[in-house]
């Protein structure tokens, strides 16, 4: 059990070595998209909703 686990972890450490890494101005960059495009999603989610709910209680609640 104990050489399991330790061969396991030895082979973890044998591929974190192959791993590419991004830099920090990937993983900015990266990130900054990631909260555009969520930001850019909930504006068109909202306008959606508001859009909606304005037809709703204009044509359909009286």
């Amino acid at each position: 059990m104990f050489s399991k686990i330790t061969n396991f972890l030895k082979e973890v450490r044998t591929e974190m070595k192959k791993v590419t890494w991004p830099t920090r101005q990937d993983t900015i960059r990266y990130t900054l998209i990631v909260i555009g495009v969520s930001l850019g999603v909930a504006i068109f989610l909202g306008g959606l909703d508001f859009l909606f709910s304005f037809l709703m209680t204009r044509f359909l609640i009286r």
